[in-house]
């Protein structure tokens, strides 16, 4: 989508469609995601179909599977963790006269959705006539907030358009185990483990509210997931309530005359844990409710503008010259914001919470690009997730000793901290992780001066991660520091001799580390740091290789790479892109 594009017209402070378009559903969904870092959910239609992938997601809940090898080999991870789609509470179905409000069929007269990055709603208004010749105008307005970490709601408003009373009936469901139909990597392990992957444990409901709680088969991990209601209709009402495992269902029924308005205002909570029992959880999602539902709609999206008044004040960038350019800084913006405000600590997904992308996994991505944009914007959010990694600093210290390295080896990708990448050379030989996140660190203590952090968290993450180079790397005769069989950020170029990022980060890590054991000598000897172990990496830090090649004058990727032969970029024709896949 470019401003090119009349169907998305270029905002500054925006992202709207002003048409359905089937084709682009997947697109579509993840850049109307909404989510606050612990909940998120896609920007599907409310009424469900048509969709790419429906999913709703908390932030650290995934299910396991088993990684499998042709050839085993020692270290190798034994198991996968896939994010799940957890229990679907954005449905909203409508049934107009006898017949179901589908956009594929009857007529769309017209159809938006915005996503405001300043109110922090996603919008959508729809004006549809069905196949038996009735017109209904649905709007709906959507949250997930950021001042209440387990809260979402919805507004949504029917609203007949022709002569004469028309019925309608509305479902509003909570839905477990709802088959994908699309999204998916072609992994068979993961696709198995996400086949119907929640057990229900207990449902229940009263009045207008439901509550659903399921785990997980294999990694044990629970999940609750509570819908409520307020409901406001001038004409004739029914409404009825039903709960079983997987679908709690409130059904309204109403006789809309000309001129008046359906609006159901949908309060949802979510909780999980690996600890807590189901009727803790459900109790924990039913408080959760009930205070929201006691703030209604208004001060729910009253709390979530005041919240992005704060943020824009701290955060935005103000670009003259090129609008699409203002609109996409601004949506980046929102959505890093939007992966990590209320994560606290857990990870930060690749793909946020917009969608099953890299199976849910944390990567050196959320040291390396997100973290350095949340340090100047929204500090508190990068020292969330530096003290997460700190929190799995035990599991990365079992990593190295599987490794026979010292120190800590951190996963390449991960959601708990488990290694979880089954290709040893774009997955464990990828050190570099561990000197991104001593990057991040660094940074983090440098921009904000937070001495509490750096002598409760940062320095044992900078001692850890300078011990793993130490321990990986050697000197050689001349009496270089030299680190062999690496992968450095070009993953495709696997297990190579002095990658000059890798050295690079290494070397700007042991700088840190010597620095702030120099800053804190009580706390580092506390971390068994001495005086030689200090002059180890300083010495490691001084002497490392960074290849260079004389001839063309520049540094090498890795050493020998610029001897390598030349792609003939000019004889591959495009189908043969990407190259990866070639």
């Amino acid at each position: 989508m470019t401003g090119a594009d009349s169907r998305c017209p270029v905002e500054p402070w925006a992202m709207r469609v002003t048409e359905l378009d089937i084709e682009a559903l997947a697109q579509n969904e993840s850049i109307f995601a909404l989510s606050n870092g612990h909940v998120g959910l896609r920007g599907t239609l409310e009424e469900g179909e048509p969709r790419a992938v429906s999913g709703s997601y908390l932030n650290g809940f995934f299910e396991e599977h088993p990684l499998p090898y042709a050839e085993a080999g020692y270290g190798f991870p034994e198991s996968g963790q896939t994010v799940v789609n957890i229990t679907d509470g954005k449905l909203i179905r409508l049934i107009v006269g006898d017949s179901p409000f589908d956009m594929r069929y009857g007529m769309v007269r017209s159809h938006e959705q915005v996503l405001d990055f300043r109110s922090g709603l996603l919008r959508r208004a729809t004006d549809w006539t069905s196949p038996n010749g009735r017109s209904v105008r649905v709007t709906s307005q959507r949250l997930v907030s950021f001042a209440r970490r387990s809260v979402a709601a919805i507004a949504y408003q029917v609203e007949p358009l022709d002569a004469g009373d028309l019925y309608v009936a509305v479902q509003s469901d909570l839905l477990s185990n709802e088959p994908q139909n699309g999204g998916r990597l072609g992994d068979p392990r993961a696709a198995e483990a996400l086949a119907a992957p929640l057990v229900s444990e207990l449902a229940a409901g009263r009045g207008k509210s439901g509550v659903l709680v399921h785990r997980t088969k294999r990694s044990g991990l629970r999940a609750a997931v509570g819908m409520d209601h307020l409901l406001e209709v001038p004409g004739e009402v029914d409404t009825s309530l039903d709960i079983t495992d997987d679908l709690a269902r409130l059904t309204i029924a109403a006789r809309l005359p000309q001129g008046t308005k359906l609006r159901l205002m949908k309060f949802l909570a979510y909780g999980w844990s690996h600890r807590r029992s189901a009727a803790a959880l459900r109790d924990q999602v039913e408080g959760a409710l009930a205070t929201a539902k006691l703030a209604g709609w208004d001060e729910l999206a009253g709390e979530q503008r005041r919240f992005l008044d704060t943020y824009w004040a701290h955060a935005d960038v103000e670009l003259e010259g090129d609008p699409e350019l203002q609109q996409a800084v601004r949506f980046a913006l929102f959505h890093v914001l939007q992966a990590s405000a209320r994560a606290e600590q857990q990870a930060i997904p690749a793909k946020g919470l917009t969608g099953p992308g890299y199976n849910g996994h944390a990567f050196w991505d959320a040291e390396t690009y997100v973290l350095p944009v949340l340090t100047y914007t929204r500090p508190e959010s990068a020292r969330d997730e530096l003290r997460w990694r700190h929190s799995i600093l035990p599991l990365a210290r079992n990593r190295a000793e599987t490794l026979d390295q010292r120190g800590a080896a951190f996963p390449w990708r991960t959601i708990r901290g488990e290694e979880c990448s089954s290709y040893w050379p774009a997955g464990t030989a990828a050190f570099h992780i561990n000197a991104d996140i001593a990057d991040a660190t660094a940074r983090y203590v440098a921009a904000t001066d937070d001495q509490e952090f750096e002598q409760g968290y940062g320095l044992e993450l900078l001692v850890e991660t300078a011990r793993l180079w130490a321990s990986l790397g050697h000197f050689d005769s001349a009496g270089n520091f030299r680190i062999h069989g690496v992968t450095g950020p070009d993953e495709y170029t696997a297990i190579v001799d002095d990658n000059i990022y890798t050295n690079l980060m290494a070397q700007r890590n042991l700088r840190e580390a010597v620095a702030s054991c120099e800053r804190w000598p009580d706390i580092a000897a506390e971390q068994g740091v001495d005086a030689e172990e200090l002059a180890g990496w300083q010495k490691a830090a001084e002497m490392v290789v960074l290849p260079y090649d004389d001839h063309l004058r520049v540094h090498s990727q890795s050493r020998g790479f610029t001897e390598h032969a030349e792609w003939d970029f000019e004889a591959t024709p495009p189908e043969k892109y990407p190259l990866l896949l070639n």
